[in-house]
């Protein structure tokens, strides 16, 4: 399917079921597809991202991925008070990629495309670039100063994997690129490779616990996963947070966009979100149904100890490496942002 069509499918989605909704007040596309043109074919294992904006201080839970008209489509909720201004937005890492392009899809108002225009104007800025690796740098600190140190064995897995994770995003931010989540890893190696720091990456990869992981042993984590991934999706039954993502109609971003990486040569850069997809299935089964728990944990706890993780301990000890890891990283994306600046003035 061509990237147009998604478009249209999302926009289809906005005016027909979107636009309905209490104190609605635009949309907008974010995430990985924002810069490939119309005419592109859909990538596999990718979903279009939509911004809901609506005027709300409690937002109700994101409906997550859905299935319209045959694409594959992922709605989140923004509150209109996240986007109070270009500053609010230009210092989270979170929302000024999305509007560094106008992608806006419906706008009654016009604020969201004012908005985009200035956004648009100095989201390239040291000051803004420094702030926004800032905000990941401090969300890395604070995830991983806190994670719990009982619970099922998904907690801790989770609150260790995803500030962990975000070391790639402090490198695609300095870099002025798409933060994205699932291929977070991948971009960054990308970046890193052009830069000629791939040393650096593999200190991040180190840090995940995959540096040395062979793609055997990846893709037979990848069937544990499927076979895991299956049974919770028939599972599940209380409404979670990443619920759209445990599904049939998600399968293929998971399982088949692992797959892809695999076979690319990339299986280094499938762990992360393998090893989220895990966490996520267990955290269905300790909800809906913990008698699964025995038969699937031993095969969620093998890929943990291919990390290095065996225990509460041997997180809590590689949070401390990646703590301390921390000046380094923010050396990097400094000297990332002057090369940046640099290179703008001699063009």
């Amino acid at each position: 399917m061509k990237v147009k069509q998604v478009r249209e499918a999302a926009a289809d989605w906005v005016r027909s079921r979107g636009s309905g909704l209490e104190q609605y007040c635009g949309a907008y596309i974010s995430g990985s597809t924002v810069g490939l043109p119309d005419d592109a074919d859909m990538p596999i294992g990718s979903d279009i991202d939509v911004m809901v904006v609506l005027n709300r201080d409690n937002l109700p839970m994101k409906p997550g991925k859905l299935l319209h008209q045959g694409v594959l489509v992922e709605i989140s909720f923004l509150a209109l008070q996240q986007l109070s201004s270009p500053e609010a937005v230009l210092s989270s890492y979170h929302l000024a990629g999305g509007l560094r392009t106008d992608t806006i899809i419906d706008d009654p108002t016009g604020y969201l495309r004012k908005l985009q225009s200035e956004v648009s104007r100095h989201f390239a800025q040291k000051k803004w670039v420094r702030a926004r690796c800032e905000h990941v740098l401090q969300s890395i600190q604070n995830g991983l100063s806190s994670i719990p140190p009982a619970g099922p064995w998904h907690a801790p897995i989770t609150s260790w994997l995803f500030p962990t994770g975000i070391t790639t995003h402090v490198i695609l931010v300095a870099a002025l690129r798409n933060p994205t989540v699932r291929l977070r890893y991948l971009a960054a190696s990308r970046v890193l490779a052009a830069d000629n720091r791939m040393a650096l990456y593999e200190k991040l990869l180190r840090l995940l616990g995959c540096e040395t992981i062979s793609a055997q042993r990846v893709e037979q984590h990848l069937q544990q996963l499927e076979r895991t991934f299956d049974t919770a999706a028939a599972a599940a039954r209380t409404l979670l947070p990443f619920s759209s993502d445990i599904t049939a109609a998600a399968k293929p971003i998971i399982i088949d966009g692992s797959r892809v990486l695999i076979k690319q040569g990339n299986h280094r850069e499938a762990v992360f979100w393998m090893m989220a997809t895990f966490a996520r299935c267990h955290h269905i089964f300790t909800v809906d149904q913990p008698e699964l728990l025995p038969v699937y944990e031993p095969s969620f706890r093998e890929m943990a100890a291919d990390l290095g993780i065996y225990s509460f301990e041997d997180m809590a000890k590689r949070a401390r490496q990646t703590l301390n890891f921390l000046p380094e990283l923010r050396q990097a994306a400094e000297q990332m942002i002057q090369a940046s600046e640099a290179e703008a003035h001699r063009s």
